[in-house]
């Protein structure tokens, strides 16, 4: 059994305990590929992966100098998955022009047939928490496609601008910022103030 570390925790005070652990390649790949293959993960561009494709994509990422995977967890259960990488060198590189203390982020949630109301937004919430719990992080970068109406609505809600539209290799996004003063006027709006 692989000795995960947990990196993060938060406590939202309707839903409960979050965290995240470093993520195993190896170990996780079964549950990554569940999630990352199941129609509800389109905008994620892994639907057809295989388990091998799936481990091999996230022992890349371990490996990367400027990538990092991680699992999250909701009361103790995996629950969803998230990226912190470096925008100026992974996803965006020369596509915008990067500053100081920026850092990019993906999340993805489980698939389940009980969603829980206010739950992805606790989730984007707490990998936001994440990213500016280093201090150096001024800016979290993001890139979702165009047409994912679902994440532009919740990077609104947690202060993200939009900046552009990009033209990836893969997809066509909209690049949008979230500057560590909008994440926190954004959560007093919420009424949450911490």
């Amino acid at each position: 059994m692989t000795a995960f570390e947990t990196v993060f925790e938060r406590h939202d005070d309707r839903l409960g305990h979050f965290a995240l652990r470093t993520l195993g390649p190896g170990t996780d790949a079964a549950l990554l590929h569940r999630w990352v293959t199941h129609p509800k993960a389109s905008y994620w561009m892994m639907q057809d992966a295989s388990l091998a494709d799936t481990e091999a994509e996230y022992r890349r990422i371990a490996d990367h100098p400027h990538h990092e995977a991680f699992i999250g967890l909701h009361e103790g259960d995996p629950a969803f998955l998230a990226e912190r990488y470096n925008p100026a060198e992974v996803e965006l590189k020369g596509l915008y022009e990067p500053r100081k203390g920026d850092v990019g982020m993906h999340f993805l949630c489980a698939p389940t047939d009980t969603p829980v109301h206010g739950f992805t937004l606790a989730v984007i919430t707490t990998v936001m928490e994440f990213c500016f719990g280093d201090p150096a992080v001024r800016r979290v970068v993001v890139e979702p496609d165009v047409r994912n109406d679902a994440v532009h609505a919740l990077n609104a809600a947690v202060g993200f601008d939009v900046v552009e539209k990009i033209v990836k290799p893969e997809k066509d996004a909209y690049l949008s910022t979230c500057t560590r003063e909008r994440f926190v006027a954004a959560r007093a709006a919420q009424g949450v103030f911490r």
